[in-house]
């Protein structure tokens, strides 16, 4: 994109790549059927949150991340507003439920950095992904024990990968 483009307020998605590659593991079925997520709209909302939160929680850690990190969040706003619109909430209500949509992200990423800094994931899952109502403990332990290793991978995987939205 040159200068023009910029002038003009057009930029280049380079967030997508990451974006689609995090709501596609947020959407694989281990989640919903080892891990007992509940496959409704409000689950997929809280586990394609989840993974986001591990790619974040990895991009916090690179300075030579914070636009990526940026648009990351900004793709996820635009597709959580696509996806609200779809299911027919209106033009005054979008900005409403959007905002308690980023409360949630927000809330989730203090949750899980709190919960990776003390050891121990499972009660955060059980707040955030299950909002509360505990899964069978092979459920629980299924998605712990997946996120963790995620979150190590993501650690080692170089930014530029991570970018062009190859996870680990």
């Amino acid at each position: 994109m040159g200068w023009f483009g910029r002038l003009l307020g057009q930029r280049q998605d380079e967030a997508l790549p990451l974006y689609n590659a995090v709501v596609a593991r947020g959407r694989a079925p281990h989640w919903y059927r080892e891990g007992a997520v509940p496959d409704t709209v409000d689950g997929r909302f809280d586990m394609i949150a989840a993974v986001l939160t591990m790619v974040l929680l990895r991009l916090e850690t690179d300075p030579a991340a914070a636009e990526t990190n940026a648009r990351l969040t900004e793709r996820f706003v635009d597709d959580m507003d696509g996806q609200l619109r779809q299911l027919g909430i209106g033009d005054i209500i979008v900005g409403k439920h959007i905002g308690k949509m980023m409360s949630m992200l927000g809330g989730r990423l203090g949750a899980y950095r709190s919960a990776i800094a003390a050891g121990d994931l499972s009660p955060a899952l059980v707040r955030n992904l299950y909002r509360g109502a505990a899964p069978a403990p092979d459920a629980l332990a299924h998605v712990d024990a997946g996120l963790t290793s995620f979150r190590t991978a993501l650690a080692t995987t170089p930014l530029d990968r991570l970018i062009a939205g190859e996870l680990p």
